[in-house]
């Protein structure tokens, strides 16, 4: 017996090794054509020589990468830009400017690629509508939803690089308007990128993106059983817009589906919203596979369980997180109609303002207790508001979760009246200490005034002392006046004097021909004369104070940095060096350095002298 006739005879392991798949990865593959499930399942079973399901799942267990693999066996990501030409022709044609049409200026236009496996049919609706639309405007507008179920296929779509040959379908100007070199290939505009969503979905179990204007998914849903392509289908009727469109592949027919979808265009498989009015219609997406009396029994009982609670406004959702009924107050205190009803709450302002909602009705879920979040205030059209906000589950037959009614009371005058209240006791109780420290301050006050009376008397005796001691000060004043008159007259003269030996020491720098720079003991530039800016362009401002070997100069000045330290630290020793160098306009000479030390009066080492010149016309200074 084959190992292909084993697995057939075996559809209880099959059965389980999809359990397995669904409990460990999260991947429920019971909504595939089980026939080419199985096909495909075998195909990775005879890559790694298994011929038991049991044994595979055993495999699967004990090597994790393995799980890769099989999903990309399983999930044919084939794909490809422009894949089946002319179908996308009449689509930037014909449909993209109804699109277009359909979704006034100021609006965003939402569009929903799901099962985009390696990102090439996303790429390509972005190329097709900025064509249409304008760079600019595609990047203020568009947003396109991207999405499959495997992450590794989306991964490989985020960084969108692709070979050359991949390629070959998109016209050459479009390519060359679209695409960078890369190092990984070609590679999609960063900028148009970014309207460029990439996230994972899974068409079956989770819910649909909402709002679309076009959805794209070519040959996706042929590899689903009927019934599961149903609920796709009610998925993408919800998910599109009341004049969006669905373009599906060369594969994809939907004749058994004209409740939900009718074409536009057959033969190139566009398909436009058979709109759906009734609550029970709207909703029927989310009864995840409940029976049409069953899903009406169910809707009945959470109005029934919302009936039994009184609020003055209340909201109620289901357990998939859909709206499934507004009261008027409810309608009236946040602006919404009963179209939002059917709508999923968090696409709804008032699931996160005034208060953040959902949070509430995920711990009413989780304890199964209604949740008090207390008060919070809102601007309103006519003015501030305090609601009280109560969020309480709803529990059906044999304690099922249903869903949780969320009531908003309006409770602004008791809020007022609490706070006028805390006010008027914070009021009452500070006058009441106010009261007590007045009288303890009237009885201190009349002993002081009797001890004041005493003082004064004694203090009219000290002032007629003090005014005696303020005539000897300003006596004291007149002649520290007279003394600072004197200094500052010393002063002014030796400033005189002061820049009489400036100018004197700056015309013997500037007379000595060669550049002279000073400097302290820690090598700070203190002198820089007109030599040193004419030779490296520094003027002395901005030389000053610089340390010396941190100069940007034609001079290599790390190279002296050994000459000045050794000149630090000898007794009185100079030392010449010559150095290559280039002046300020770029020339370049051999520069003669002398270095000395500089000696105070005392004969304290204060620094050192550098004397620089150019060494082509001959040594300055000749060494002694």
């Amino acid at each position: 017996m084959s190992p292909n006739d084993r697995e057939i005879e075996d559809p209880e392991g099959f059965e389980s090794l999809l359990e397995y798949l669904r409990r460990g990865r999260g991947f429920d593959f019971s909504g595939y054509k089980r026939a080419s499930l199985e096909r495909r399942v075998r195909k990775r079973m005879d890559a790694v020589g298994v011929g038991d399901y049991q044994d595979y799942q055993d495999l699967l267990e004990v090597t994790p990468e393995e799980f890769t693999e099989l999903f990309n066996t399983i999930l044919i990501n084939v794909t490809g830009f422009f894949r089946d030409k002319p179908a996308w022709d009449h689509l930037e044609e014909a449909i993209v400017p109804k699109v277009l049409d359909g979704v006034p200026a100021p609006e965003s236009i939402r569009v929903w690629s799901a099962g985009c496996a390696s990102g090439e049919e996303a790429y390509t609706i972005a190329m097709v509508l900025a064509e249409a639309m304008g760079e600019d405007e595609f990047r203020r507008r568009v947003k396109i939803y991207a999405t499959d179920v495997d992450e590794d296929a989306l991964t490989q779509a985020r960084h969108a690089a692709f070979p050359r040959d991949r390629l070959n379908a998109v016209p050459r100007e479009l390519v060359e308007r679209y695409f960078e070199v890369g190092p990984l290939g070609q590679t999609f505009r960063t900028d148009m990128r970014r309207s460029v969503i990439f996230g994972r979905n899974d068409l079956v179990q989770d819910a649909p993106i909402s709002r679309i204007d076009l959805l794209v998914c070519r040959n996706t849903l042929m590899y689903f059983t009927p019934e599961t392509q149903a609920r796709i289908l009610g998925h993408f009727n919800f998910a599109l817009n009341e004049r969006g469109f669905l373009f599906l592949g060369k594969s994809e027919m939907l004749i058994t589906h004209t409740d939900l979808f009718t074409p536009e265009e057959l033969k190139w498989r566009v398909f436009t919203k058979v709109p759906r009015r009734g609550l029970r219609e709207r909703l029927a997406f989310v009864s995840d596979g409940i029976a049409p009396l069953e899903h009406t029994e169910r809707q009945s009982e959470l109005r029934s369980a919302a009936a039994d609670i009184a609020p003055s406004a209340q909201v109620v959702v289901d357990r998939g997180g859909f709206v499934v009924s507004l009261s008027q107050n409810a309608r009236t205190l946040f602006g919404v109609g009963q179209a939002e009803v059917g709508r999923p709450l968090q696409d709804l302002e008032l699931s996160y303002r005034p208060v953040d909602l959902r949070s509430a009705i995920g711990r009413a879920y989780e304890e199964r207790m209604p949740v008090d979040v207390g008060r919070v205030e809102r601007s309103g059209s006519d003015g501030e508001q305090t609601l009280q906000v109560r969020v309480t589950p709803l529990l059906g037959a044999g304690d099922a979760l249903l869903g949780a009614v969320a009531s908003f009371e309006d409770v602004t005058a008791y809020d007022e009246l609490d706070k006028e209240h805390q006010r008027s006791k914070r009021e009452l109780e500070t006058a009441y200490e106010e009261l007590q420290s007045t009288v303890e301050e009237l009885e201190t006050t009349n002993e002081e005034l009797h001890s004041t009376n005493e003082e004064l008397e004694t203090t009219n005796e000290e002032l007629q002392s003090t005014n005696e001691e303020l005539e000897t000060m300003n006596e004291e004043l007149q002649s520290t006046n007279d003394e600072l008159e004197a200094m500052n007259d010393e002063q002014q003269s030796r400033t005189v004097e002061l820049d009489r030996v400036n100018l004197f020491l700056e015309g013997i720098l500037g007379s000595l021909g060669i550049g002279v720079v000073v400097l302290d003991r820690e090598m700070n530039v203190q002198v820089w004369n007109a030599l040193s800016t004419e030779l490296w362009g520094l003027r002395p401002e901005e030389a000053v104070g610089e340390p010396f070997l941190e100069l940007d100069i034609g001079l290599p000045v790390q190279s002296l940095a050994h000459t000045v330290r050794r000149t630090l630290g000898s007794d009185g020793e100079r030392s010449d060096v010559t150095l290559e160098a280039v002046s300020r306009r770029g020339r370049s000479f051999r520069c003669w350095v002398r270095a000395m030390p500089l000696l105070t009066a005392t004969g304290d080492k204060y620094g050192v002298i550098l004397l620089m010149a150019d060494r082509a016309d001959g040594e300055p200074l000749a060494a002694s």
